[in-house]
């Protein structure tokens, strides 16, 4: 982060301050705190950090941002609403830097699509990208006092479960390039129906300038129906003719996906190291954001060869005799299926879904789990395992639709039974929401192994 003068922190969220002197930290957490830090202090729903203002103070915070404060210390700065002034300061800070921002949201694949367009700005770009899941009111601002003058570029991954939650984060973020990598089902039980979520993902312009780019699945239902002449439409995409971006001739290997890429006349062979269809979308994405800031396709489809998953996302391994796709970072209806797509694509012989519950969906709940047993058993999958009460009708969307399925409410018995049927070439599938940590199950059977 570069220096910050508490002058101007004032002035960005509208306060008053004599205070003089700069800060070069900014912290939310009381614990992490020295004499060049400013703090400021947010208030959830399970705590306000407004009761720590003074422990702050005694640990010589350089200044604190509270909106609660009964002390006469010179070092505090009163604002009304500090998640408000987080953003407020955020939005002052990256304004300081003349350097494109990308900015992307979506029902499914954010955090892989902000990857691979970070693998490919860094080929010419010193990029900054989104860390994790820091994408909300709080992890954007994080992400933002990561800029350095080195920097060159930046990828911002927004997330949202409501609806204006993006309308906040883009005019913190004011994104030359914005992108919206779909519209599924997510979060559907807080914004109603897919137009709902349509309008809340659509909330991304509202902080770009009239004409910027904004990348859109081209194939996607709900994106296709976007009809505006206010911003430069750019569509990606498989199945559709009036696409800036096309893939054609899809391969999928044992260690990712390689395609033809056709933009404007010009195509290239590509490959990125990621299997499923969903992941060729992805990289198509990427490479419309490398055109738009003047990389050659060919420069664009080179630099998705670096491209690495994050955490437990689609990792495809080689077990013994086996492959285990380990992707347990989260789970929605959309995801399930691209991911039993990506099964049932890359299996050598039999292909096994150990499913868990997909949290969140309401009173979609039931009617989505069943569908993705339905769905499970539609792709041919061999075998399909579950965990969770919610999954119990996943199985049964499963078995009515003719494939064999089994459910499971302790982890070490259904890690003893998949041990017990696994044959030589199966390939093992590992899904669910995150806090049903689905992990445990192969990791179980990795220590085991001794993998």
């Amino acid at each position: 982060m570069e220096e910050i003068f508490l002058k101007e922190i004032a002035l960005w969220c509208n306060a008053e301050t004599s205070l003089q002197g700069s800060i070069r930290t900014i912290s939310t957490d009381s614990r992490v705190i020295d004499e060049n830090t400013l703090f400021i202090a947010l208030k959830g729903e399970r705590f306000d950090a407004n009761d720590f203002v003074d422990e702050v103070l005694e640990k010589n915070a350089k200044a604190v941002v509270c909106s609660r404060y009964n002390g006469n210390s010179d070092r505090v700065i009163l604002v009304s609403d500090t998640g408000k002034a987080l953003l407020d300061i955020a939005k002052g800070y990256r304004e300081k830097f003349k350097i494109p921002f990308v900015a992307l949201t979506g029902s499914v694949g954010k955090t892989t699509t902000k990857g691979m367009v970070h693998a490919v700005l860094s080929e010419k770009y010193n990029t900054l990208k989104t860390q994790g899941n820091l994408n909300n009111e709080i992890g954007v601002p994080k992400t933002l006092f990561c800029l350095e003058k080195s920097h060159e570029a930046a990828v911002i991954e927004m997330g949202m479960n409501h609806f204006n939650e993006i309308s906040r984060l883009t005019n913190t973020v004011k994104p030359d390039i914005g992108i919206i990598t779909n519209v599924g089902t997510a979060h559907i039980e807080n914004l109603g129906s897919r137009e709902g979520i349509l309008k809340a993902k659509y909330e991304i312009t509202e902080g770009m300038k009239k004409g910027s780019p904004l990348i859109i699945n081209g194939d996607n239902d709900m994106l296709m129906t976007i009809n505006t002449e206010d911003f430069e439409i750019i569509k990606f995409g498989i199945e559709q003719n009036d696409l800036y971006m096309k893939a054609e001739d899809i391969e999928f290997l044992p260690d990712g996906s390689q395609f033809t890429a056709v933009c404007e006349n010009e195509s290239v062979k590509a490959f990125v190291p990621a299997v499923g269809v969903h992941n060729v979308y992805n990289a198509l994405c990427a490479m419309c954001v490398g055109k738009k800031l003047g990389f050659t396709l060919q420069e664009s489809a080179d630099a998705l060869k670096n491209f690495a998953p994050e955490g437990m996302r689609q990792n495809v391994r080689n077990v013994l005799n086996y492959t285990f796709i380990e992707d347990c970072y989260n789970a929605n209806p959309d995801s399930m299926k691209a991911s039993l797509v990506t099964l049932n694509t890359i299996k050598r012989k039999r292909s096994i879904a150990v499913l868990g519950d997909m949290l969140e969906l309401g009173s979609f709940s039931d009617e989505a789990h069943y569908e993705v047993g339905k769905f499970a058993a539609e792709q041919k999958t061999d075998i399909v395992l579950t965990f969770g009460e919610l999954s119990e009708l996943t199985k049964k969307g499963a078995e009515e639709s003719g494939t064999f399925a089994k459910s499971f409410t302790d982890k070490d018995d259904l890690a003893e039974y998949l041990k017990s049927i696994l044959k030589e070439d199966d390939t093992i599938l590992f899904k669910g929401s995150r806090s049903m940590k689905m992990e445990e199950i192969f990791h179980k059977l990795y220590k085991e192994w001794e993998v």
